[in-house]
């Protein structure tokens, strides 16, 4: 069976990364909180799926198409947050020393690029999956072409389409030509959201049909539909996705590469993910886990014998641990926190040893996406104070 090229919508990502995580920092006080949340997303795909094709693609700078027929195209957006901004070049660096492939095309947003990539693999009879939260490219599903949406851990098809908006792929383009979107700031018919719009689209057949029959329309909503038809082919042409550009890269180049792991340890160690700096040394796969979901692992560190690590993630794991340390005639601490300045840096997780060969890692601040349950900072230290404070 083909698997799937995946195409993900790496500037839908950003945002989600940008909003999902605590503002983190880097020992030099950069925000570094994107980073982490994008790479553990991507991560984990990359774990799940085992890709054989990919691509990260992310909207360009400055102007594209879109804002060249129409000026006022996302003109009511907010600017892009400062600390969101400066953390993309540590995103892109991320993604290309992964060895993954990137397209940033200019004039150029991604939805087009992803649909002309799309439009590719068809062509070649190779599915597809569109990781993306953005409505607009339900307008590529087909029976080979799916959207993945990774948060809620969902595939959409065609009938999943139908049954979340009201309209079959087919239509996706008629659909959001009625409603507008208010976000990127393209006008439709006022007063039409999506239920209106795809009530319309079932009776009618077609957005063209609809228009033949707007002077007969009654009420309101006629009056609304009148108003609003010049503003129809525009939004059309602006929601439609392009799958006829000019790429950088074509389909065949969309192959994973090797991580360069020199790359990556140099942006671990300027962010501070110490985490992922020290699993470097244990790297014999493309793809390392921050975490794992299970109740043990395995560490390797460059140069020494193997340890066993049990990741302690339950208050039985807990009161095993504490049992085995209470007994002990000496106990190794370390702590993992997310910077290097300990006035200002916040704890992460708590690792114990009593003999060499085994230890416990204890995570109590594992917020990126994808990041196991874990126990509660503040019931991990009620259970370890007395240990700790006993001369």
């Amino acid at each position: 069976m083909t698997k799937p090229l995946i195409l993900i919508d790496g500037s839908n990502w950003l945002y989600r990364a940008y909003f999902a995580l605590p503002p983190l920092k880097s020992p030099q006080g950069e925000p570094t909180g994107m980073v982490r949340g994008f790479a553990a997303m991507l991560k984990k795909l990359l774990k799940d799926y085992a890709p054989e094709r990919i691509a990260v693609v992310f909207d360009p700078p400055g102007d594209t198409w879109r804002s060249t027929i129409y000026t006022e195209y996302k003109a009511t957006r907010d600017a892009t947050p400062e600390d969101l901004s400066s953390q993309f070049p540590h995103v892109k660096t991320w993604v290309e020393a992964m060895g993954l492939p990137l397209l940033q095309v200019a004039g150029q947003e991604a939805d087009d690029v992803m649909g002309t990539l799309t439009a590719q693999a068809r062509a070649k009879r190779v599915p597809v999956l569109l990781v993306t939260g953005d409505k607009d490219m339900a307008q590529l599903v087909t029976e080979e072409v799916k959207l993945l949406d990774t948060m809620k851990g969902a595939t959409l098809g065609p009938a999943e389409v139908k049954e979340k908006f009201g309209v079959p792929p087919a239509q996706i383009i008629e659909y959001l030509a009625l409603m507008g979107d208010t976000s990127d700031n393209i006008p439709g018919i006022k007063g039409v959201g999506p239920k209106t719009a795809a009530k319309w689209l079932a009776e009618h057949g077609s957005l063209d049909a609809l228009v033949k029959v707007a002077d007969a329309m009654p009420g309101k909503a006629g009056e609304n539909l009148r108003a609003g038809l010049s503003n129809l082919p525009l939004a059309r042409k602006l929601v439609t996705i392009r799958e006829d550009i000019e790429l950088p890269l074509d389909f065949d180049a969309l192959v994973p590469g090797k991580p360069d792991v020199a790359r990556l340890a140099a942006l671990y160690q300027r962010l501070g993910f110490k985490t992922w700096l020290d699993e470097l040394g244990a790297v014999d796969a493309p793809h390392p886990n921050p975490l794992p979901a299970s109740g043990e692992r395995e560490n390797v560190v460059a140069g020494s014998a193997k340890t066993k690590v049990d990741t302690v993630l339950d208050e039985k794991a807990l009161d095993a641990m504490v049992a085995r340390l209470s007994k002990a005639k000496l106990i190794c601490v370390d702590t993992e926190t997310d910077a290097l300045d300990s006035m200002q840096a916040g704890l992460v997780g708590l690792s114990f040893a009593v003999e060499a060969g085994h230890g416990w890692y204890v995570p109590v601040g594992h917020n990126y996406l994808g990041a196991p349950e874990q126990l509660s900072k503040d019931l991990v230290l009620s259970r370890l104070k007395p240990l700790l404070q006993d001369e």
